[in-house]
């Protein structure tokens, strides 16, 4: 009598334990959402369990659940923010992850009411979050150690500042920008050269402003300490640092201002002068967001690869969630000169 055809063995709880290298009861917390798990191992559990077919029992939560990080910004309205957003949103679903936005905490204090970094780093563990991409914020040590000790993977894009040299981080090439905006200035002939940067502390700003001082030597130009300020990047900020510059006894011809935003505050401040832009002041901003082209004149800018720099960040987290190891733990994106109509021969 022929032998029946035995129907396929459907995969067990054992068999992904045993695929993934862990134990049973790791697997299962796995299985069951726990947040105790490290983000390592839990994507090779979930993976093991994807190549072997696995059905969780009814009542167990699939393994296939979605994974979530968690994007985090200081300012969740500005144009940088929504391009950084587009750049991580398109990569995450690219890779079937989701994202989570919120906004970044004070110092010592997390979101939704979490009082200590340990309380913030343990409520993204125990809600199983594949990792934290912090933007143009100012991270404390204290923040950084909780993430590590809670195993929450971290990615810091533009970073005002870096606690620990091993934090990985995603930015651009701010000095050569600054570098390639004053050096545009002074091939207009231009040599009293205003700029207006970011805070002190944001290394970013501090780049660029090097690359600044680095053409105007360059060029023999003697850099004035009195036409270099600094401020937020935002407009009400270049408003008032333009204003500090023109109604100097010796204004500039022109400025190249590190944001994009700062650059209209400037061009305002021109403007109730009775200034005109680019006839009596040249004006280069950085970033290259929509409000860029969009401008009366449109903006000279040193662009930013936004949108690269929001996917190189996410896909940076998610192999540090599956333990992969880095060539380097800091990530520069080209910059590039992009001249529109802010910006003419003295």
């Amino acid at each position: 009598m022929p032998s029946r055809s035995s129907a396929p063995r459907r995969a067990t709880l054992a068999m992904v334990a045993e695929a993934a290298g862990v134990s049973l009861p790791t697997a299962s917390k796995v299985i069951n959402g726990r947040g105790d798990v490290a983000s390592s191992t839990r994507a090779r559990v979930e993976e093991a369990a994807r190549e072997l077919g696995y059905v969780p029992p009814v009542g167990r939560r699939s393994v296939v659940a979605a994974r979530v990080v968690d994007l985090v910004f200081d300012d969740l309205v500005s144009p940088y923010s929504l391009e950084v957003l587009r750049g991580v949103t398109e990569a995450a679903t690219e890779a079937a992850v989701d994202v989570v936005v919120n906004r970044v905490p004070a110092a010592q204090t997390g979101p939704a009411g979490d009082s200590t970094p340990e309380s913030w780093a343990n409520r993204l563990k125990s809600a199983g979050r594949e990792g934290i991409i912090v933007v143009t914020s100012e991270l404390t040590e204290e923040q950084v150690d909780a993430f590590d000790r809670a195993d929450v993977p971290l990615v810091v894009i533009d970073p005002l500042n870096l606690p620990r040299v091993d934090v990985t981080s995603v930015g651009a090439t701010n000095f050569s920008g600054g570098l390639s905006a004053t050096e545009h200035l002074l091939s207009l002939g231009h040599r009293r050269i205003g700029f207006v940067g970011g805070p002190v502390r944001a290394a970013c700003g501090q780049a660029r402003l090097h690359g600044y001082r680095a053409a105007l030597e360059k060029a023999g130009v003697s850099p004035d300490t009195d036409l270099a300020l600094h401020g937020a990047f935002s407009y009400p900020a270049g408003l008032e640092m333009g204003n500090r510059l023109l109604e100097a006894p010796e204004p500039p011809t022109a400025v190249f201002a590190a944001s994009d935003t700062t650059a209209l505050g400037v061009i305002e401040a021109a403007r109730r002068r009775g200034l005109r832009v680019p006839d009596d002041l040249s004006v280069v901003g950085f970033d290259d967001t929509i409000l860029a082209s969009l401008a009366t004149p449109a903006l000279t800018v040193v662009r930013q690869p936004l949108p690269d720099m929001g996917r190189v960040a996410l896909r940076t987290l998610l192999r540090l969630a599956a333990g992969e190891s880095l060539d380097s733990h800091h990530v520069e994106l080209a910059t590039q000169l992009v001249v529109r109509d802010s910006t003419a021969p003295r």
